[in-house]
């Protein structure tokens, strides 16, 4: 989506969903070609490019169920941490070891997970509508079908998955 236009998003997206939500990768291909085909595709051709050049690293995604699948592409949270423990690191430039750099990282989140708590504990007591405060970073963030997409991994990879249940 970062060469389509604001205006455009919505419409891009919905001829995207075909492609991600195919079945196997024949089917992913037709629908990037339809979308290459389609008025969208021929104006944003930046976007169809995006999808072939990344098509190799794309395809291994298929292989999964529905339900992981959507697991696997909300990464927002994760992002979400990534960026603040990025911004953490950068100020600090090296570190004499691994242990310090693990120390920095843990401490950072844990400051993270303080100053949400303490916006959380400011609105107790709204209704939910008025809350705007950040969930829980590590503990407790509510993943949407979770419960089947654990059951699927444990079925794709049971010697990586099964021992941790």
């Amino acid at each position: 989506m970062r060469f389509v236009g604001y205006g455009d998003r919505k419409a891009v997206a919905g001829l995207l969903k075909p492609i991600y939500q195919a079945p196997a990768e024949q089917a992913a291909l037709d629908a990037l070609e339809a979308f290459a085909d389609s008025d969208l595709g021929r104006k944003y051709p930046s976007a169809v490019k995006t999808f072939r050049d990344a098509w190799e690293r794309f395809i291994p995604f298929l292989a999964f169920p529905p339900e992981l699948r959507r697991v696997i592409y909300t990464t927002n949270s994760i992002e979400s941490l990534n960026y603040q423990l990025r911004k953490v690191t950068k100020n600090r430039g090296h570190f004499p070891n691994d242990q310090a750099a693990m120390k920095l990282l843990w401490m950072a989140i844990c400051n993270i997970e303080d100053k949400r708590a303490r916006d959380r504990a400011k609105e107790r007591g709204l209704p939910a509508a008025k809350r705007r405060a950040s969930g829980r970073l590590v503990e407790g963030a509510v993943t949407t079908n979770w419960k089947r997409a654990l059951e699927q991994l444990s079925l794709a990879y049971p010697d990586r998955i099964n021992h941790h249940l």
